[in-house]
């Protein structure tokens, strides 16, 4: 079980996805999870991803800058859940 950053809901590894910060500082999404980095995990809904987006979690919770394609990346993986 992971933890929401944006919703604060527990739920299963598989229904999230993880963004990581390597240690040169930068940001991605992981769809391995296996990503070697500070990780975070976010629930795969659009209002989550919007959350963090408006509240910059991500930035604060990995200490790095992260760069608008993050959030449009994950929003286009929702959109492509959905369908």
């Amino acid at each position: 079980m992971r933890k929401c950053l944006a919703t604060g809901e527990m739920k299963p590894k598989k229904e999230m996805i993880r963004i990581v910060r390597s240690k040169e500082g930068e940001v991605s999404v992981d769809l391995t999870g296996k990503k070697s980095g500070r990780g975070a995990y976010i629930s795969l809904e659009r209002e989550a991803i919007l959350a963090a987006k408006k509240k910059n979690i991500f930035a604060s919770q990995l200490s790095a800058e992260v760069n608008e394609s993050i959030y449009d990346e994950l929003l286009s993986l929702v959109d492509k859940e959905s369908k």
